[in-house]
């Protein structure tokens, strides 16, 4: 008898297991191949935009992927570094195989996980409630909570060219009949389709012909508890697609799986294969190829930018029209595969299908891309898992206190029909996002949980408290005098604060900090205290602390909608109410009024009607572990 068991071991899988392990449950960790856990699918990188925020995120609850990327990383950047802290991301090229091996260390190091080899072919449930699962030998585990995280694989088809087979991945099989039981359950599936590049052998480049891209020359950890990067650090490159590849790819069009009809799924709007790229950006001559090691010594180079499914003949031609791959070798072909997926409405914010008690789903089974995205997913779900057992009250995230928190509104109240991405752009309140807050905002709720180790606490409280005492610091006031003039190298017309002066055009807190060494001993040593990712969240919160108190006050005004609760029982047939709106608030069945006022298509008209009947007869949702 197990607490919790754990379909899957990707990303979702290994973060949901961990931290309802960390939490005293006893799980059970299902895996079609031991080998395979951890394993990056795709592209060797974590984080970038919104994912990089995601990352961090995760490490302020006490995940794992970015401590795992700190032990497997080879190449670390921030992207748009040049821009807003709202939309900077932090990235890292990884090594493939020390990034799998180091999750399954992890996992293994639990000792209340159970790794099982094997596959689930249905769940146990009474059509309210699930209560285990049956393996393919016929074994049944019995736990109260089950979840979900089974990727790709859910009646997978792998597509190259005119070749089909089944498998969620290269080399590994499908689930071929665990969607019959979510059927069986009254869940709605679809399918969606993702895709993979070729990989080619890096000794038949000639890396000459190709454009370097380095990785910051002081690359920052994504994880707090990781004092120095153990690996060196190397180089990724570039090169382009030509109007050879173009029409190459345009003359096989009808033999491309997704336009010849082979697939019916839909694919990802924000990573399209090379096919879709030439039809849809007809106009550009050429695109971009990033050309990415898949590990240290590892023989491969990933080719980020031309995803594909078209036939092997196809992609050598392709390939080997790209400067510096003329002589190139593919080592295993680019391919797509289509799977099941549930329609996120049919969850609630916990990631727990509404109707179906203990039942949990997270990852790429919920419709989204990404491993980071399913990561921060299994998170969530292991948590509610995990206080599900506890008997404990739910953790559901605000939209203004994480980017996961935006991504699981996003998907439970408004459903997807694509593999769903995150981007900053999609938060509200995303200057109230950045890295440079995420432990402040995200790491107490762990720490209540007790999910928090105590290393990661005291480094939690540690970094909390040095920039606090750097904003304190820049409170101290400067005045325009003889004296002060002299060692300030700033032009000065009045009395004014440290933080003022910040938000100058300009400004350098390193230069400042040097200055003032000697007159304002305690300014300079509350600054000197901080890394530099510190430091430039310091300067940032200051910079931009008008605009932050706005968005604050503006997520504080919509807290009293979403502090509205809704019972989970409430009838929709209001006076007043269409139809229309009936369906809508009956079918996502929203938490608070919030939510429902964020479901497409529901009026603000309908909002008022049930905010009135709320208010005549409804109740608040009290403190949760989240305000």
């Amino acid at each position: 008898m197990f607490d919790v068991i754990v379909i899957g071991g990707g990303h979702a899988g290994a973060e949901a297991a961990r931290v309802c392990a960390r939490g005293g449950a006893r799980v059970a960790l299902l895996t079609m191949l031991r080998d395979a856990i951890g394993r990056m699918s795709c592209n060797p990188a974590i984080g970038g935009l919104a994912k990089g925020n995601l990352v961090k995120e995760i490490d302020a609850l006490g995940g794992l992927m970015g401590e795992v990327t700190d032990r497997a990383g080879i190449q670390f950047k921030v992207l748009n570094r040049s821009k807003g802290p709202a939309v900077q991301g932090p990235r890292a090229q990884c090594d493939r195989d020390l990034y799998a091996s180091a999750v399954q260390q992890i996992l293994a190091d639990e000792p209340n996980i159970t790794i099982i080899e094997d596959s689930a072919t249905s769940l146990v449930h009474d059509g309210k409630s699930v209560s285990g699962v049956i393996l393919k030998d016929g074994t049944r585990l019995d736990a109260p909570v089950v979840i979900v995280t089974t990727g790709t694989f859910l009646r997978a088809l792998m597509h190259s060219g005119e070749v089909k087979t089944v498998g969620g991945r290269f080399g590994e099989p499908a689930a071929e009949t665990l969607s019959d039981s979510l059927r069986d359950l009254g869940l709605k599936l679809g399918r969606l389709k993702t895709g993979t590049p070729p990989r080619v052998d890096r000794t038949t480049v000639d890396f000459s012909k190709l454009e370097e891209a380095p990785g910051d020359a002081k690359p920052r950890p994504f994880s707090i508890v990781t004092d120095a990067l153990p690996l060196p650090q190397v180089l990724c490159h570039l090169t382009y697609t030509s109007a050879v590849a173009h029409e190459l790819i345009r003359a096989n069009l009808n033999r491309a799986p997704m336009y010849s009809g082979q697939i019916h799924a839909t694919g990802p709007r924000y990573c399209p294969s090379i096919e879709d790229k030439v039809v849809r950006f007809a106009e550009k001559e050429r695109h971009q190829v990033f050309v990415e090691p898949e590990g240290l010594t590892h023989p491969w180079l990933y080719l980020n930018g031309i995803s594909t499914s078209l036939p092997p003949d196809v992609q050598d031609a392709v390939v080997r029209s790209l400067p510096g791959f003329e002589n190139a070798v593919i080592a295993r072909y680019g391919y797509a595969v289509e799977y099941d997926f549930v329609n996120p409405e049919q969850l609630d914010p916990t990631l727990q299908v509404r109707g179906v008690d203990g039942l949990f789903l997270a990852g790429q089974i919920n419709g989204t891309s990404g491993y980071e995205e399913a990561a921060a997913q299994g998170l969530l779900a292991g948590i509610n898992a995990l206080q599900k057992i506890r008997g404990s009250d739910p953790v559901i995230l605000r939209r203004d206190q994480a980017y996961a928190a935006v991504m699981i509104d996003d998907l439970v109240t408004q459903g997807t029909e694509e593999p769903y991405r995150m981007f900053t752009s999609r938060a509200e309140h995303r200057l109230l996002l950045g890295c440079d807050s995420v432990y402040e905002r995200l790491s107490p709720v762990a720490e209540r949980l007790g999910i928090l180790d105590d290393e990661r606490k005291q480094r939690v409280e540690q970094r909390i408290a040095r920039m606090q005492r750097a904003r304190d610091a820049a409170e101290t006031s400067v005045t325009p005098d003889r004296e002060t003039l002299a060692w300030l190298n700033v032009a000065l017309n009045e009395k004014s604060s440290i933080a003022r002066l910040m938000q100058r055009a300009g400004f350098d807190l390193a230069q400042f900090t040097d200055a003032c060494e000697n007159v304002l001993p305690e300014v300079a040593e509350a600054f000197r205290a901080l890394s530099e990712e510190e430091s430039d969240g310091v300067v940032s919160q200051l910079r931009y602390a008008g605009y932050i108190d706005r968005q604050q006050r503006e997520a504080a005004r919509q807290a009293d909608e979403e502090g509205m609760q809704i019972p989970a029982d409430m009838s929709y047939g209001l006076p007043g109410l269409s139809r229309e709106m009936v369906e809508k608030l009956s079918f996502v069945r929203p938490v608070s009024l919030g939510q429902a006022s964020r479901i497409p298509g529901v009026t603000p008209a309908a909002i008022s009607i049930v905010r009135m009947h709320l208010r005549r007869g409804g109740n608040r949702l009290g403190d949760a572990l989240s305000s």
